[in-house]
């Protein structure tokens, strides 16, 4: 089974909304003739809808970088998977590891986050990886199985059809450091392997699992070169049209 490449940018908590819609607009003309590769930029929730209706009739989809997991209620300051999809946004990003880091996102939290996307329509991106100290003490595929396991925990096979995996070495994100070909490959068909004993062959055939962690130019190709990796999520790098067509164009 071919799997189209996905090139994502999470732009974090960088841009104002005429900023965002300006960067998309470069971003579109930019990439218009860009065939066989899925595009999709993340930027902030207040900027989703004016993003979304710029990239419009364009080959870029929009995500949300995180939702709630309820569909509505009290919950001052949370935005849910229908009002973000209602945006216009096709894609949501799901227990980064900055959320999980600064805000107390845990895998319990993020398996009904998973749910709540996939039941508003959304395709989730379930961004899994290990830190330092946990690679250093060779921990790194008990930290993935469980990350990937409890996220996913109580689903069937076929609600997970849109599913997206992200590895995200802690320890690479924003650091410049890159985990080298030989620690993706090596976990990237760790995650395949994984994939099919919690699932199917079909799963982990037709999921998507990008690699995330300081992705530049200069070293996209090579990562796209490896055979279980089918894109990236990518952080800063995304932030400027002009470098983020070359990470596209891998």
């Amino acid at each position: 089974m071919k799997r189209t490449p996905l090139i994502a940018g999470n732009w974090k908590m960088y841009k104002t909304g005429p900023e965002a819609v300006k960067t998309a607009q470069t971003l579109a003309g930019l990439c218009s003739d860009v065939q066989n590769v899925d595009i999709m930029i993340a930027p902030t929730n207040l900027s989703l809808p004016l993003v979304s209706r710029a990239v419009e009739d364009t080959n870029i989809t929009t995500g949300a970088q995180n939702i709630y997991s309820e569909s509505q209620g009290a919950f001052t300051g949370e935005v849910s998977a229908e009002m973000v999809r209602a945006a216009g946004a096709e894609y949501v990003i799901i227990g980064h590891s900055e959320r999980r880091q600064y805000f107390g996102e845990t895998d319990e939290s993020v398996c009904k986050k998973i749910r709540a996307a996939l039941r508003a329509g959304l395709k989730p991106v379930l961004c899994i990886g290990e830190s330092l100290e946990e690679r250093e003490s060779e921990k790194t595929f008990l930290v993935l199985d469980k990350q990937v396991s409890d996220g996913l925990k109580g689903f069937v096979l076929d609600e997970l059809d849109t599913l997206v995996l992200a590895y995200e070495p802690v320890w690479a994100i924003g650091t410049g450091k890159t985990a080298d070909v030989n620690q993706v490959d090596e976990v990237h068909q760790h995650l395949r392997s994984l994939l099919k004993r919690l699932f199917s062959d079909k799963t982990a055939e037709q999921t998507r699992i990008l690699y995330g962690g300081s992705v530049k130019p200069e070293n996209v190709t090579e990562l796209m070169g490896i055979e279980d990796v089918d894109g990236a999520l990518v952080g800063g790098a995304s932030l400027d049209a002009d470098i983020f067509i070359n990470i596209i164009n891998f």
